[in-house]
C-alpha cells in the first residue's frame, strides 16, 4: 500500500512540474510570436519588384540602363545600390536568349538568403524595337520577355491612348469574371515556366502577382510608355490616364527634341519636359527622365520626378 501511495505522490509531482513548465514557457512564446504577427500584420503585402515597392510607398525609384548581356555585367547588375536596371534593345541588338541568361544572372541566392524572402534587389525592364504603332505584329516579344522573368516593359514611342491601351493588354493574363480590374482586357497567353523560377515562387503566385501596378494594386509589372514625339506631347495627358500605365519616361529627350526641330539645349525641350510633368503629376503617375550628376538628379527630385535614369 506504502509503495502504491508513493508512486502516486511522484506521478502528481511530475504532473505539478509538466504544469508549470507549461505556464512558464507558454506566455515566454506568446512573447516571441505576437509581435512577430503584429508587425506582419502591420507590414501588409510585399511587393517582390522592389521598383514598384518604392513608388507604391511614394518614394522616387533611382536605376541605369545597360546593353551588356554578359554573365559578369549582369551579377554586377544584381548587387547595384539602384532599384532598377533596363536593357536597352531597342537600340541594341534584340537577343531575348542572352535576356534570359540575364534573369538567370541576377537571381542572387545570397541577397535571397540575407533578406528571408523572395523580394528582388535590382527590377530587370527592358526596351524593345517596335513603336507603340507597329507593336500589334510584334506584340509575341513582350509575351516572352515576360515569360523569361521581366519585371516591367518599357514601350518606346507611345504617340496615342490607344496605343498604349493595346500595348498593356500584352502584359495582362485575361481577368477572371470576379476581378475588380478587368480592364484593360488582358491578351498574354500563359507559359510562365522561367518567370516562375525567376521570382522564386509557385505559378498560381506568379499569376497572381503578374499583373500591372497601380491598376492591381498586389501587381508586380511595371509598363512603362515612352514619350518621344510632339503627337505624344499633344496627347500626354489621355497617355497618362490609361489604366495599367506605371509610368512615363522621356529619357534623355533626343528623340522628343527632334521631333520638336530643335537643339537640345532649346527652351522647347525643357518646356516639353515639364508638360509631361505635369500630365503625369495630373494623374498621379511617375514620370521618368535621364539625369547626370547629383546636382540635377536632386533637382528633378525636388519638381516632382519620381523615376530617375543615371549612367553607371
Amino acid at each position: 500500500m506504502r509503495d502504491v501511495l508513493q508512486r502516486l505522490t511522484r506521478r502528481a509531482a511530475v504532473r505539478r512540474r509538466r504544469m508549470l513548465a507549461i505556464a512558464v514557457t507558454v506566455p515566454f512564446v506568446l512573447a516571441l510570436v505576437l509581435p512577430t504577427i503584429g508587425a506582419s500584420a502591420q507590414q501588409g503585402f510585399m511587393h517582390l519588384n522592389p521598383a514598384v515597392a518604392k513608388l507604391a510607398a511614394g518614394d522616387p525609384i533611382v536605376g541605369t540602363s545597360t546593353t551588356d548581356l554578359t554573365l559578369a555585367n549582369c551579377h554586377s547588375l544584381s548587387r547595384l545600390e539602384m532599384d532598377y536596371v533596363y536593357v536597352d534593345m531597342e537600340h541594341g541588338p534584340l537577343n531575348l536568349e542572352g535576356l534570359a541568361h540575364c534573369v538567370a544572372a541576377m537571381v542572387d541566392k545570397a541577397w535571397t538568403l540575407k533578406q528571408g524572402n523572395a523580394k528582388q534587389k535590382v527590377a530587370l525592364f527592358a526596351r524593345f524595337p517596335p513603336y507603340g504603332h507597329d507593336l500589334g505584329g510584334n506584340a509575341w516579344i513582350v509575351k516572352q520577355a515576360l515569360d523569361i522573368g521581366l519585371s516591367g516593359v518599357i514601350f518606346n514611342t507611345i504617340d496615342t491612348k490607344e496605343q498604349l491601351t493595346h500595348a498593356l493588354q500584352y502584359m495582362r493574363y485575361p481577368q477572371q469574371k470576379t476581378s475588380k480590374y478587368p480592364n484593360p482586357q488582358g491578351l498574354r497567353g500563359y507559359g510562365p515556366g522561367n518567370a516562375v523560377f525567376a521570382w522564386g515562387i509557385s505559378s498560381a503566385e506568379y499569376e497572381r502577382r503578374a499583373d500591372l501596378w497601380p491598376l492591381n494594386p498586389e501587381g508586380d509589372l511595371l509598363a512603362i510608355a515612352m514619350i518621344e514625339t510632339t503627337e505624344a506631347l499633344k496627347n500626354v495627358n489621355d497617355i497618362a490616364s490609361v489604366p495599367g500605365l506605371g509610368a512615363i519616361f522621356i529619357g534623355a529627350g533626343a528623340d522628343l527634341r527632334q521631333s520638336l526641330g530643335v537643339p537640345g539645349d532649346a527652351p522647347e525641350v525643357e518646356a516639353a519636359r515639364q508638360t509631361i510633368l505635369q500630365a503625369c503629376l495630373k494623374q498621379k503617375v511617375a514620370c521618368g527622365i535621364t539625369a547626370t550628376g547629383q546636382a540635377e538628379v536632386d533637382k528633378r527630385l525636388k519638381e516632382g520626378w519620381k523615376m530617375i535614369r543615371r549612367e553607371r
